[in-house]
């Protein structure tokens, strides 16, 4: 997926799928940091939607709430809506130069996961993170709470748990904020699904990427069929971090899952979901291939199922 691709009905979860992630899920609606600039001269008309909420979880990843001016439309959990800035709404200093920059009345529309329940009717929520040399995210991270932005009057994608067998276990397989969809699944979810585990393996680079940990750290130790299973990659520059290291691909072929679920990693037990990096939704295909899992075929589904947003 390329960065200057306008938004169709492929995900974007990121701007260049740099991958859904990190930090507690604690701070208020206000922003902890915020630009120290405003919009102050775009012609916000074509806009629809304002920003309730802004979190930073670290200088290059945000959770994002928005609120439509009018009825927020129906979506199920798993699946993305299009937010839209005009060329002329300011960027974050960081940012890599545009040249050239977009023309200034151009509405530049990208898809992202929601990561909000689907019954929350006031807003949806975002998890971002900054592409620099991206169009939109720079002019994303520049919002602050009462901004104006475009959101799509629909959600789409198939990217739901309606892929999946009901007597099936679910392993939700995510690097950086490709855990955004499962989050949306998990709050609307994990209460009325009682009777099915669902194991959350998330993997980022440092601790400080892991988005969402608390309310996921939370949320298993008060749901029994929730388990959460964190990983970093650099735990070099991470020394306080005492959790899983390593790879997705290398975790799944060592047994944390089998250890941390009790129960065989195969078909007869758990369905699977992959979101994030290529190389990971490559590499963990193949693990599972030989564990007898079956990847989505078009309309036959089988027992992997693949956001597919690079």
């Amino acid at each position: 997926m390329k960065t200057d691709l306008a938004a169709s009905g492929q995900l974007f979860a990121g701007e260049a799928g740099a991958g859904l992630a990190s930090g507690d899920r604690t701070a208020t609606l206000a922003s902890k940091t915020t630009p120290t600039f405003r919009m102050n001269d775009v012609d916000t008309s074509k806009y629809n939607a304002t920003v309730v909420g802004r979190e930073e979880i670290n200088p290059e990843l945000i959770i994002l709430r928005v609120k439509p001016d009018g009825e927020l439309f129906e979506f199920k959990p798993g699946q993305f809506a299009v937010l839209g800035l005009l060329g002329s709404a300011p960027r974050v200093p960081e940012a890599d130069p545009e040249d050239p920059p977009p023309p200034p009345d151009k509405l530049i529309r990208r898809a992202y996961s929601i990561s909000s329940s689907s019954l929350d009717r006031d807003h949806v929520e975002f998890y971002l993170t900054l592409v620099k040399s991206g169009e939109l995210t720079p002019r994303l991270f520049a919002l602050r709470v009462k901004d104006r932005l475009w959101l799509s009057p629909k959600a789409s994608g198939l990217f739901t748990l309606d892929k999946a067998r009901p007597d099936r276990n679910l392993l939700l397989v995510a690097t950086g904020t490709g855990l955004a969809p499962y989050m949306s699944m998990l709050r609307t979810m994990l209460v009325q699904e009682a009777g099915r585990k669902f194991v959350v393996l998330h993997g980022a680079r440092h601790s400080w990427d892991l988005g969402y940990r608390a309310e996921l750290q939370t949320l298993a130790r008060l749901r029994p069929n929730l388990i959460y299973l964190p990983a970093i990659t650099r735990p070099h520059e991470d020394p306080h971090w005492t959790g899983l290291t390593g790879r997705i691909q290398t975790l799944l072929a060592n047994g944390e899952v089998e250890k941390a679920s009790g129960l065989p990693l195969d078909p007869e037990h758990f369905e699977v979901f992959l979101c994030g990096n290529p190389a990971m939704v490559d590499a963990a295909k193949e693990l599972l291939g030989q564990k007898g899992f079956v990847p989505d075929q078009g309309k036959q589904l089988g027992t992997i199922h693949v956001e597919e947003y690079w």
